[in-house]
Order: C-alpha cells, then structure tokens, then sequence
C-alpha cells in the first residue's frame, strides 16, 4: 500500500451570530506520490497546494459547507481541474462563501470516491450541519469526521450544538460501529480514536455536554442551552 496521510494546519477568525473566534483548522490529503484527494480545504489555498507539491489533485472533498472549511476550495480545486464534493443539505452554507458556484459532486451516504490505492466511503453525520458527513478509509483504519467528533468531544457551532440529537445518533449509529483502533481525523485540533471516544458516549446521551440530565435516548437530548435554545434546534438556517 501506498497511500498515505498528510496534514495542513491554518488559522483565522470566524464569525458566527456576530461573535468572532478565533479557530485552527486541518486540511488533511489522502493519496501517494501521484494523486491525491483533498479534505477540507481551509483559507490558505497557497499553503494547502504547496503541500501537494506537483501530485495532481483528484478531487477536494468538504465534511461540511461551513465558511472557514470551504474557503480553499476553489482555488485548490482549480489548478488540476479537480472536482468538488458537497453534501446537497450543505448547499445554502457553501452560496455563503461562494455565491456564484455551486460544487460539482452532490455526495450521498454510502458514496465512494479512490484514490492512489484506497477508497474514502461517505458517512452521512450530521449535526453541526444537516449535510456534514465523515469519510472513512479502511486500508489506512482513519475515519476524517470534519467538526461531528473531535478529540475532546463532540464538535460544536460557535460555542453551542446546533443539532445535538442527531449529531450524537450519527456519532453512535455510524462512527462507534467502527473498529475501537481507527484514528479519528477531525476537522479541529489533534486525532483520537473511537476506543477512546466511545466509553464517554453515554455521558453524553445522560446530558455531560449540557449540563442536564437529557434521558437514556439521543431523541431525548432536548435540554435548554444558557440563551434558553434548545440543543436540537438549527440556529442557522441551513434551508435552500
């Protein structure tokens, strides 16, 4: 096998609701010596390409259609005439950033794409997003979960969960049926691995990440947040 695993760590400020943060994000590249696949082209199109060097760039692949995540995406995909791939839920967030294109792949759950010697199948996780999705590569034993699972947890928007529910019946239907030893690779900060996520699960459903005892099911994860929302309600508008 010669497929391998290369990370691009860049930084910026995003702003959500009117509130700034200040975030690092991964951009990670599948592939070998020829082709790759980029994931979550983050801001610094130069920095992200220059890593790739003269390997030809297959498609660019976005976990999610949030701004800072998608913002390379064009100017990445552009040098080699790539394709880009988006969940359709995510569409509307992707006009956010580029207002004038749309991306070329609508991916679906159990989609596939390859490259150099493996494949990337797609895993319908949403949550932080309606269209987030998390790319699993047996042969290399990763799963590349975007902003669902980080190392310290759940993902979050700005702070808050905007759909919690269903973003831990993603994380406990989908990503904890993988096998305990796969490297997760988010989309924030450093890699963990489902065996060390998977023992904290039902803390989560009992309500750890609010701060409420929310009941035994994911369905039941309705505790109020500090400004009264509830943890299941979108707070963007993720509608076309």
């Amino acid at each position: 096998m010669t497929a391998r695993i290369e990370r691009v760590v860049t930084e910026g400020v995003v702003t959500i609701d009117g509130a700034e943060y200040k975030v690092e994000n991964n951009t990670w590249i599948v592939g070998d010596d020829e082709e790759v696949i980029v994931i979550d082209p983050a801001r610094d199109a130069e920095t992200i390409l220059s890593e790739v060097g003269e390997r030809e760039v297959l498609a660019v692949v976005c976990t999610h259609g949030l701004p800072d995540h998608v913002a390379g995406a064009i100017e990445v995909a552009a040098r080699d005439e790539a394709v880009v791939a988006l969940n359709r839920k995510d569409r509307q967030l992707w006009r956010d950033t580029w207002p004038e294109t749309y991306p070329d792949i609508d991916m679906e759950d159990e989609g596939i794409f390859g490259v150099a010697d493996v494949e990337l199948e797609v895993i319908a996780t949403p949550g932080v997003t309606q269209g987030g999705v998390s790319l699993y590569v047996e042969a290399l034993g990763v799963v590349f979960t975007g902003k669902t699972l980080l190392a310290d947890g759940p993902g979050k928007l700005g702070g808050e969960y905007p759909a919690l529910a269903d973003q831990l019946t993603a994380i406990g239907e989908r990503l904890f049926t993988l096998p305990a030893d796969t490297r997760v690779l988010p989309a924030h900060g450093e890699e963990t691995r489902i065996g060390e996520q998977e023992p904290h699960f039902d803390d989560w459903l009992a309500g750890s990440l609010t701060g409420a005892d929310t009941g035994p099911t994911p369905a039941a994860v309705e505790a109020p947040l500090s400004d009264g929302t509830r943890v299941s309600g979108i707070k963007l508008n993720f509608d076309e």
